[in-house]
Parts: C-alpha cells; structure tokens; sequence
C-alpha cells in the first residue's frame, strides 16, 4: 500500500522519481533520508529495483534500501548484523539484514541513521 511503482533504472533520476511519488507524509521522510545518505556517503551510487531506491558504492554493492507500506517506511540495511547499535528489525529469514520502519509522526533520529549510513556504507555490500 502506498509504495510508488517507478521502472527500474540506475542513478539520482529514478530515485528522485521514486521520492517524488512517494504519498503524504513518506514523500518529507523520503527526501530527508536521500540527503542524508548523500551528506554522509558522498560518492554513494544510486538505482531504483524492484520499486525500491537502492544506494551503494560502485564496486562493493547496494548497503541500503527503503520501501513505502501502508503505515510506514521500512528502511532497511542489507548487513545490519554487523551495525553497532544493530536496528531493532529482523527476522531468522531476513539473514544479514536489519531494518526500522519509521511511522507517521516518529522523529527521525538524524544521528543515529548517519552513523548506520556511515557504517554501512564502509562494509562489503549486496549485490543484484
């Protein structure tokens, strides 16, 4: 529910249309996350997958990703097992990964999210 359906493709282009699509409030959250990771990870590639902005460093794989639902936006971390502190979601099936969903009228926790971006951004990747 809610998440834009953008044709996958790589680069700033698709993912601005990705934010841009994004409905309500998601679309603020969307913007604020992409200068966020672009602030802290300055050479971080972009691409849109399976309706999903990826972000990444040439060579070493996608490190993040978010999605829309209905209610939140999943903002996941493709090694976060290895993130200090590691985010509060996950499952046995999801693996490495470890995400937070962020709801209507959370606050976004600024530093904390730069220091996951960082970490993340500093590990070996996934790729598709």
């Amino acid at each position: 529910g809610g998440n834009p359906q953008i044709a996958k493709a790589d680069g700033d282009v698709p993912v601005q249309a990705y934010i841009a699509a994004m409905p309500g409030w998601t679309r603020d959250l969307g913007k604020r996350l992409d200068a966020l990771i672009v602030r802290n990870v300055p050479n971080v590639q972009k691409a849109v997958k399976w309706n999903t902005p990826l972000y990444g460093i040439e060579g070493e794989g996608w490190f993040l990703g978010f999605r829309v639902f209905t209610r939140y936006v999943k903002v996941s971390f493709f090694r976060g097992t290895s993130l200090r502190p590691v985010p509060s979601g996950g499952t046995p099936k999801s693996k490495d990964t470890r995400w937070i969903d962020i709801h209507d009228g959370d606050e976004l926790d600024a530093a904390r999210m730069a220091m996951w971006v960082k970490q993340a951004a500093a590990m070996p990747g996934w790729f598709s």
